[in-house]
Order: structure tokens, then sequence, then C-alpha cells
């Protein structure tokens, strides 16, 4: 089994706390990630507020810079990867497999040429929007605008699309989800988002988005954010699952993987308190009868479908 987490912000917490990845007090350290036979980790390169109003590619840098300068400190243990070949020679080298994104579209500040640099710099996916608006579309904070994608933002799904990058749908408004499916000519990604039938915030997806992504062969990552998960009660794992549950029989068994966003949340469903605990979650399914192959879909192989399709370079 290859696990596939579609979003964590470990890169950017420990440039804040000054802790390392090999091990830190975080929900993700690589002596945790060790722990499994095979595990994919997207590092997100997380662009705040404060930062997107100035310097928001130089701040993308600074955390790129730091996932590669931890990289070599631990290349015994893991490895950037740009492709699905290069995740599979990182795993079978008994290596975490690293892919590098962006969350926070601020990053280019207006400019495909930086959108194709840091491509040439590693990076594989963009988060659109963080919750606001920038130079490529609303988020969801902004969704009472009725905005979705400005031209440049439509500029930026065709070069991505062209270049071989994921399209992340998370924290972008409802209106520039429907303007990505209608645009992306490739599957698209929602990294990090959960059901809206079962959990209504903002962030989470309605039934007519889940069914769009799985028509367009994309993947929404499970979000361990409680807030996203439930509103009236502690969450738990039983919660987290009623997520899987819903999204599983509405869309069917494609369209359903991991996006955790640990390291990018406050608090944990209680016996998800960190990546150690993932395994915990899938062993669960499976006593809840779920197919072995199934488990394996949601565990990784969704993802790591798209991943395929996409990441052709």
């Amino acid at each position: 089994m290859i696990i596939v987490d579609a979003h964590c912000d470990t890169i950017t917490t420990i440039m804040d706390t000054g802790e390392q990845l090999c091990e830190n007090k975080g929900h993700i350290d690589l002596k945790r990630l060790k722990e499994y036979d095979s595990f994919v980790q997207f590092f997100a390169a997380f662009i705040s507020p404060n930062h997107a109003k100035m310097g928001a590619l130089c701040r993308a840098i600074d955390i790129i810079d730091r996932l590669y300068r931890e990289i070599e400190i631990n290349k015994d243990d893991i490895s950037l990867c740009r492709n699905y070949d290069d995740i599979l020679a990182a795993t079978k080298a008994n290596k975490i497999a690293a892919i590098l994104t962006i969350e926070g579209g601020d990053a280019l500040e207006g400019s495909l040429s930086a959108l194709r640099m840091l491509y040439e710099l590693g990076v594989r996916a963009i988060t659109l929007t963080w919750n606001y608006r920038n130079q490529i579309a609303d988020g969801v904070a902004d969704a009472i605008t009725g905005g979705g994608l400005t031209p440049f933002g439509k500029d930026v799904v065709a070069e991505m699309n062209r270049l071989g990058m994921m399209v992340d749908v998370s924290h972008l408004s409802e209106a520039g989800f429907w303007d990505v499916i209608n645009c992306s000519t490739a599957p698209i990604i929602a990294s990090h988002s959960n059901a809206k039938k079962i959990c209504n915030h903002r962030r989470n997806l309605t039934d007519e988005q889940l069914l769009a992504l799985k028509k367009n062969g994309g993947v929404t990552g499970i979000n361990l954010c409680p807030d996203f998960i439930c509103s009236d009660t502690k969450a738990s794992m039983k919660h987290v699952i009623e997520h899987i549950e819903y999204i599983v029989a509405l869309t069917g068994e494609d369209t359903i993987g991991l996006g955790a966003d640990y390291d990018g949340i406050d608090a944990t469903p209680e016996g998800l308190e960190g990546v150690q605990c993932i395994n915990n979650l899938l062993n669960e399914l499976l006593k809840l009868n779920y197919s072995e192959a199934l488990v394996n879909k949601i565990a990784g192989q969704n993802f790591l479908r798209v991943i395929k399709r996409v990441l052709t370079n």
C-alpha cells in the first residue's frame, strides 16, 4: 500500500517554530513518516495573507529553499519527486516521496514567467487561492461577489495544463471551481476539502462539485480540520469516516483520498492526532468491511492515478 497525503503545512510551520523535519513536535516528521512502508507527502509552501500583500513570491522561494535544505540533510530518507516514476523510485529506495506544492497562487504575483520558474524548481501543484481574492480568482471568503477565475487565472490554468501541474481548487470560490472545471483539460484536485452535505462549511464541496470532480477524473482529499468535519460536537474518527462514506456513496470509489492538512490546523479529530495515526483510519475502514481494494484507493491509488496522468515530466 502506498499512502498519499495531498496536503500539509509542515515546512512552513517548522520555519516559524525553528524545528526540523527529521523530528519535531508538530503533526508530521520524517521519524513518523518512515514508520510506513511507502508514503507520498505533499509539502505546501503556504502564502499567508500577510505575505500575499507583499513579497509573496519571495516567501514561496524561502519555503521551497527550506524544503530543499531539509531534503539535503535527510537525503537517505526523503526525495523530491516531480512525476510518477520519481515516486516509484523513491518508494523502492525506502524513501519518503515529497511532492512540492504552493498554497496560494498569490506567489505568482501575476506572472506566468513566475509560474514556469516555480515549475522548474519542482512545484507540481498550486492551490489557486487561500480563501481570499488574488490575481487568479476569488477565494471562498470572497464568494459573495460571485467572482471566479480572472482572465489571468484562466491563463494560469491553461499553462499549468501545458506544463503538467495539478490545479488545486481547495479554498477556491464556487464560481472559480466551475470556471476551472470548464477550462481545465486535465483532471484537477481538491487537495484538502470535505463534503458540504455532512458539514456545512464554506471550505467543503457541494454534491454538484463532487460529482463534477468525478466526471473530471479528479480527487478530493479528506481534511482533518475539525471545523470542516462537524459543527456541533467534538470531531472524531467516526465523523471523518462519515465524510468518506458519503463521498464514496455519491461519486463511487475513485474520487476520494487523503488531504489531512496536518500542521496547518490547530486541532485534530480524536484518534488522528498526527501522521502516525493514518494507519488507524485505514484499519478502521477495513474493520467496517471496506474492501482492501477500496482502502488502497482511498489511501493513495486515486491520487496516484491523477499524478500519473498529469505530472508528465
